[in-house]
């Protein structure tokens, strides 16, 4: 809103100091520093809204240390966090590009999911809430969207880098050439993304199909949405079992994305680095400020010991939005390094649930795998403090993310 404001004050009276909010900069500090007061103070008043209201957490006995202390902490903190990125995005972002479009119906969409889980367990006393099927069905539907809108819209596209001499000197007329001036960048609605370990970085999902289906590649490109949305946000639903874990993971993984999303999104950066340029993905930038603001600020309360739980209102928004960036700048293959924290709790899981299913129909005993799942769990099984646990989770999170960068030269 301040955005289109100060633009319009800018081209039509040259207002003095309207010209700021044209730099991606300055409107991705605003968002992250207005997203982390937000968090903080307003995160007080919504803290004590729940507690009036007694949606509090109801504690299983698990036999972990620590455990019973948590019984009644406030839940549903995921609100906090939903405000903290909504606010300074609605402020600050261009709110017609389509991929800050696209996050903000993210962070609705599954947040009202998961908000409607946690007051059916906490309200009605629902340890079920609602059923997995429909949250499934929520989340499967909202991929159909973002992968319809991405393949289709046509403010989504790449430019891909072609040899001059390729391309009719037509063409080249008006055309964005590279600094060294040996390639042409052309304007395409290929579905290229950027895969690691790979000549070129670069993969398009239509070679599944063959030459053949080449207009058919939504075929392949909406299903690998749909599974990439479903398996993050559950993967950091489970991810979020002790005080601080899932918020900060998810915090040091929006750094990262930002700084692709920027890299990305700047046509000198992009051919210096030779990754895929995609325009108007800047914009993105002061989404994922506002997004890292919101984390941060929810630390200040959801540390140990923990004065409010996001619940599934914040754990399934932050994996779906998580998984939703990285999709738009063309980065969803790198999510198993860069999420590598939550791929090793999902995996915990299904391999616990695997084995223990496995070993009961051929021992008629089942046996385990871990201590406990997720792997937080087992760790704390080990009488490992959960903040020692999470502090060490952070600094594994940190290597992913710098090798996940790093993976952008290994080609």
């Amino acid at each position: 809103m301040l955005y289109s404001l100060f633009d319009y004050l800018q081209e039509s009276v040259n207002f003095p100091g309207a010209g700021v909010f044209q730099y991606l900069s300055f409107r991705a500090s605003m968002a992250f520093i207005s997203s982390l007061l937000i968090t903080i103070f307003v995160g007080k008043k919504i803290i004590n809204v729940l507690r009036k209201y007694q949606l509090g957490e109801d504690i299983r006995e698990l036999g972990l240390e620590g455990q019973t202390e948590k019984k009644g902490t406030p839940t549903m903190g995921g609100l906090i966090i939903i405000a903290g990125i909504l606010v300074p995005v609605l402020l600050f972002a261009d709110l017609t590009n389509v991929y800050v479009q696209l996050l903000i119906t993210t962070v609705i969409w599954l947040g009202f999911i998961g908000g409607i889980d946690d007051y059916r367990k906490k309200k009605y006393k629902n340890k079920d809430g609602l059923a997995g099927k429909y949250k499934i069905l929520g989340q499967v539907v909202l991929s159909i969207i973002v992968g319809a809108t991405l393949y289709w819209h046509p403010d989504v596209s790449i430019k891909e880098k072609l040899p001059i001499d390729s391309v009719s000197v037509a063409e080249r007329v008006g055309a964005q050439l590279s600094q060294d001036g040996q390639y042409v960048l052309k304007e395409t609605k290929d579905m290229i993304t950027t895969v690691p370990f790979k000549k070129n970085n670069e993969f398009d999902y239509t070679d599944l199909l063959g030459d053949w289906a080449k207009d058919y590649g939504w075929l392949v490109f909406i299903p690998v949405v749909i599974f990439i949305i479903v398996a993050v946000s559950n993967a950091a639903n489970l991810t979020d079992g002790i005080d601080g874990l899932a918020t900060g993971t998810s915090a040091i993984i929006g750094v990262t994305l930002g700084i692709l999303a920027y890299l990305s999104g700047n046509v000198i950066f992009s051919d210096y680095l030779n990754i895929l340029y995609i325009p108007n993905t800047g914009e993105m930038v002061v989404f994922i400020a506002a997004f890292v603001g919101a984390t941060v600020g929810f630390l200040w309360y959801n540390t140990y010991p923990a004065q409010v739980f996001m619940g599934d209102t914040g754990s399934l928004m932050l994996g779906g939005v998580i998984a939703v960036f990285a999709i738009c700048i063309r980065k969803e293959l790198l999510l198993p390094i860069l999420a590598g924290i939550f791929v090793a709790e999902n995996l915990s899981v299904m391999l616990q649930v695997s084995y223990f299913k496995y070993t009961r129909k051929k021992y008629g005993e089942g046996r385990r795998i871990f201590l406990m799942s997720p792997l937080h769990h087992h760790f704390q099984k080990k009488n490992i403090h959960e903040s020692k646990i999470v502090t060490r989770f952070f600094l594994i999170g940190l290597l992913l993310a710098i090798i996940t960068i790093i993976t952008l030269k290994l080609q």
